[in-house]
């Protein structure tokens, strides 16, 4: 599903420079990228962008669009601005609304993706960030992801998935899941020949991992694993039985 972009992407570089070092408007930032999206990226400038979408008497700068469904929103700053998560508040709100989960942040050097929630509130992640003066093949890997025939296959939601999938909190609920302190406690005894406890496993993998880490995974919980719902009802009935008193012998004689 990946499209290489790297050619097209490589002949606009110089223009996305020269914008920044003639520290260009905001305004004339919006046209480059327009520009990009059509040469580099594959959309229809006349159907598929559209430019100050309102939102309440303020304005997003670009929404992409594919067969009519807004895929994204671009937030555009002037090529000087240093980019900050803030600055996408106002695209965040028309996103909310509208049930948009992509919004993209630039100067027209850096971009920076955001996926948005809106389960509890409106929450963000940033899913890149790339600086256009920095490795080719890395850049366009990044910016190859908001291809008109990525998006519209899809591809976002599956490299948002598959990095949800990779991140801390996902690797933290793997790691510190009884089947897995286990099979460690497991290889610890076979190579050094002492039985560890297995809170004490799970504490000294908490303390192996970055603070950073630390904080998505948040405090250490071995996370046990449900017994069958049969097997219940099973330890259930027996418990049951055992505790029934034995019934007393009649004398058959009498």
């Amino acid at each position: 599903m990946a499209i290489d972009v790297r050619k097209p992407l490589k002949k606009f570089i110089p223009h996305l420079v020269a914008a920044r070092d003639q520290n260009l408007n905001e305004a004339d930032i919006v046209v480059r990228l327009i520009k990009l999206l059509e040469d580099v990226l594959g959309y229809d400038g006349l159907s598929e962008i559209t430019r100050e979408m309102n939102l309440k008497d303020k304005y997003v700068d670009l929404a992409v669009k594919i067969d009519g469904t807004v895929k994204f929103l671009i937030e555009a700053k002037s090529a000087g601005t240093e980019l900050r998560d803030r600055h996408i508040e106002q695209a965040e709100r028309y996103a909310a609304e509208n049930n948009i989960r992509w919004v993209l942040l630039t100067n027209g050097v850096v971009w920076n993706l955001y996926h948005l929630t809106f389960e509890e509130g409106i929450e963000y992640a940033r899913a890149f960030s790339v600086d256009i003066t920095g490795d080719l093949d890395s850049c366009a890997d990044c910016i190859g992801l908001l291809h008109r025939s990525v998006v519209r296959k899809g591809g976002l939601e599956d490299f948002w998935a598959h990095r949800v999938a990779l991140g801390p909190a996902s690797i933290g609920r793997a790691l510190f899941h009884e089947n897995t302190l286990r099979l460690m406690r497991r290889e610890v005894r076979r190579k050094e020949g002492l039985a560890v406890d297995e809170e004490d496993l799970a504490k000294a993998l908490h303390d192996m991992l970055s603070v950073e880490a630390r904080e998505v995974i948040g405090p250490m919980k071995i996370r046990r694993q449900r017994a069958p719902r049969q097997a219940k009802k099973t330890a259930a009935v027996v418990s049951s039985k055992s505790t029934e008193k034995p019934h007393e012998a009649t004398d058959d004689a009498s």
